[in-house]
């Protein structure tokens, strides 16, 4: 039988969407992670995602739980192929402490295609990656 009590939903309130300060503070953020990344910086990398067990990082291969499995990947990964650009950026924030950054990107190397995600929070130590999604998928190159 049936249950008819109704499920209560907690709605939460992020405030605006897309304050200029703080999507200046994750923009400035996002940028440095992606120099790091060229530069193929482990340390430098690992200290953009949250030190915590419940950091999450799905690579094109690789399904990464916790900022130590996050730091031992980048550590061992190679430094070949990495320099990028990227395509349709989109960086959205929810109130002061939330954003999400969206974007495609083309190796310029190899000329492989993908879709990269994160989830940023304002934390006590600035803003991290709490959880972060990349993933290779051939695709046409936007133009402009």
């Amino acid at each position: 039988m049936r249950s008819t009590a109704r499920r209560r939903v907690r709605v939460v309130t992020f405030g605006a969407v897309d304050l200029p300060a703080v999507r200046a503070e994750v923009a400035a953020a996002f940028a440095a992670y992606e120099v790091a990344l060229i530069a193929n910086d482990a340390a430098a990398l690992g200290r953009f995602f949250w030190d915590d067990p419940r950091a999450i990082r799905y690579g094109a291969g690789e399904n990464l739980h916790g900022a130590a499995a996050i730091a031992a990947f980048r550590a061992q990964r190679g430094a070949g192929d990495l320099a990028r650009d990227l395509a349709r950026t989109t960086i959205t924030c929810f109130g002061e402490d939330f954003a999400t950054a969206c974007t495609l990107f083309r190796r310029r190397e190899s000329g492989r295609t993908g879709r990269q995600m994160q989830c940023w929070a304002r934390l006590p130590e600035g803003w991290r990656i709490v959880a972060a999604h990349v993933s290779l998928l051939d695709f046409s190159w936007p133009k402009g």
